[in-house]
């Protein structure tokens, strides 16, 4: 997506998705939507153990998500997962977004400011759904494939969690030096980012509202 030139001086929103924009993961549920319900539980099984070990931080989030996408899409196709993930942005995403977490981003929109999407969450769906809601651009985790485009079960670089985002950010010259910065996020993994802005909040939720960090 579309960089502003260097001399644009409007400020920037930076905004987590999954738990922030929506009101829970999206990762899962998009692998659902991939492999279908009988497929998606059978493999379920398989990866639970995984999953247990992140949860209890026995296991590297990077580490856990390349384990559970290689066992539900090792074998697809670049073009094939981008258009299901089309249609997942078109047809999942909207029952999943969270009032408040879209009402900070169309203020922001409404005041001119551009809008970046920071996510964990995958390209194949993210950058759909960034386009149709106008975010200046994406950063978040990309999935890697082989030279003949088939996915093989690795993602490109570091998972885009925690310190991973800051630095991604920093690595953009024109959004690395931005003044007037705010962030929005929902867990210990977006609070980096979070102080990194000039203007950080985070999901109270059972006030279902952002405060200041």
């Amino acid at each position: 997506m579309n960089q502003l030139p260097e001399s644009d001086t409007r400020p920037v929103a930076f905004f987590d998705f999954d738990g922030t924009l929506t009101t829970g993961d999206t990762l899962m549920p998009f692998l659902k939507y991939v492999v279908g319900t009988p497929t998606y539980y059978a493999k379920l099984a398989l990866v639970s153990p995984v999953l247990a070990a992140y949860f209890a931080k026995l296991l590297r989030n990077d580490i856990a998500k390349q384990i559970v996408l290689k066992q539900y899409l090792a074998g697809y196709h670049i073009d094939e997962l981008f258009e299901l993930g089309q249609r997942f942005s078109d047809e999942v995403i909207p029952d999943m977004l969270r009032p408040e977490g879209m009402e900070r981003l169309r203020w922001h929109q409404d005041q001119g400011h551009e809008c970046v999407l920071v996510s964990a969450s995958m390209d194949v769906y993210l950058n759909a759904w960034a386009r149709r809601e106008n975010f200046l651009s994406v950063i978040c985790t990309s999935l890697n494939f082989d030279d003949e485009g088939f996915f093989q079960g690795k993602i490109t670089g570091k998972n885009c969690y925690g310190d991973e985002k800051v630095e991604r950010i920093k690595k953009i010259a024109y959004l690395s030096g931005k003044k007037n910065t705010y962030a929005y996020g929902d867990t210990a993994g977006d609070i980096e980012m979070l102080k990194f802005a000039e203007k950080g909040f985070l999901l109270n939720i059972k006030k279902n509202r952002f405060e200041n960090v």
